[in-house]
């Protein structure tokens, strides 16, 4: 029977649904880093897996199936037909069932640092048995040291030892009820049956599912997937390279939608009336070149996650004054305001602008930008 999963939802209501699911032993927390890049493009589901964070905590053990229902019952409460899958771990596994038991809920599958089997099964019982005995504490020194390579832990041990907490903060029958769901996971012949487009990411430095043998096997079996390794990553790559992990996910689960992509962004920057009054004039001749630049300048550049859209409109707004196409610059002083930069940030572009670029074309900047300060008031 489907538990009520605790989740949170952010990003724009239209964008293509997209749900992460999380490691054993952690919430909905351990996809900060990819919040700010992702929600821009997806309407982002995070979810506290059952006995995980603020979700119901049944008493276990849990199957791969009894998780994967729980997800699928979360997407029927939210009137979601199809979305993708982001999936970390255990978070992985649930991902494995669903496309494999319910490939028509699944769009495109992205599985972070997994397996297709954690045999034996006897080290899940025992985790198990030592979790309901001593508690999650007892363990969590020797689950985060697999998360991390040493240098990040040196690195950053504020930020290691706020994810620890996440795990002694983890329900004990929860956390031995997921437990027990890996104990049982095995998809190593069923994984030809996944048809969504599957991106595998490994961690060469993960010692919980080393890419020999984990990622490698679903790379292997499941047809068509694209496999990466990352270097300098462990177990939990999404924190660890987050800024590498949110190019890959936003590359796979917009490949095939560029258009559809490009022009939510580009009704974003732009505004919408300004996108239908171009839309309004396109034409058989114009149309060839809306359609290129929705899906390469929108839907390829504008969508990756590397950088944030007040930077973007900051190098546009440069790189206009220097070419002095004065023409699109106007059009892009609203977009930087509608990215958040304020009146005075732009003024400061245009003052590094006459640096570099030349007096005589700042000064023509300030103009244009003044014209578009007095209209909107």
């Amino acid at each position: 029977m489907s538990v009520e999963l605790h989740h949170t939802v952010s990003g724009p209501q239209d964008a293509p649904p997209l749900v992460l699911g999380g490691s054993l032993g952690t919430t909905q927390d351990m996809w900060r880093p990819q919040m700010e890049a992702l929600s821009t493009n997806f309407r982002v589901i995070r979810i506290d897996h059952r006995g995980h964070g603020r979700s119901p905590v049944p008493e276990g053990p849990y199957s791969l199936a009894d998780m994967g229902q729980d997800v699928l019952a979360l997407l029927d409460r939210l009137g979601i037909e199809r979305a993708h899958y982001v999936g970390l771990s255990i978070g992985g596994m649930v991902g494995q069932w669903l496309a494999i038991n319910a490939p028509e809920r699944i769009d495109r599958l992205v599985l972070l640092a997994t397996s297709p089997y954690m045999g034996p099964a006897r080290n899940w019982r025992d985790r198990a048995a030592q979790v309901r005995e001593k508690g999650t504490v007892a363990l969590a020194d020797a689950v985060v040291e697999r998360w991390f390579t040493p240098a990040f832990t040196e690195e950053r041990p504020e930020e290691v030892a706020a994810l620890r907490e996440q795990i002694v903060a983890t329900s004990d029958e929860g956390y031995a009820g997921c437990c027990g769901a890996i104990e049982h996971h095995d998809t190593r012949e069923e994984l030809h049956r996944i048809v969504a487009p599957t991106l595998v990411v490994s961690g060469a430095d993960d010692p919980s599912t080393p890419p020999e043998g984990n990622g490698s096997i679903l790379a292997e079996r499941i047809p068509g997937a694209r496999y990466v390794v990352l270097d300098e990553a462990a177990h939990l790559l999404s924190w660890q390279r987050a800024d590498r992990v949110n190019t890959l996910i936003t590359e796979h689960l917009t490949a095939t939608d560029r258009y559809a992509a490009g022009m939510r962004v580009r009704r974003a920057v732009l505004g919408e009336a300004h996108v239908n009054r171009a839309e309004q004039r396109k034409t058989a001749f114009t149309e060839p070149f809306q359609d290129l630049i929705t899906r390469y300048a929108w839907g390829e550049i504008w969508t990756r996650p590397g950088l944030d859209r007040r930077t973007r409109s900051c190098m546009v707004l440069t790189a206009l004054v220097a070419k002095g196409h004065w023409g699109e610059l106007a059009m892009h002083v609203r977009a930087a305001l509608r990215n958040g930069l304020a009146p005075d940030e732009i003024g400061e572009v245009f003052l590094q602008a006459a640096v570099y670029c030349g007096v005589p074309a700042a000064n023509k900047a300030f103009a244009v930008a003044q014209e578009v300060f007095d209209e909107q008031g």
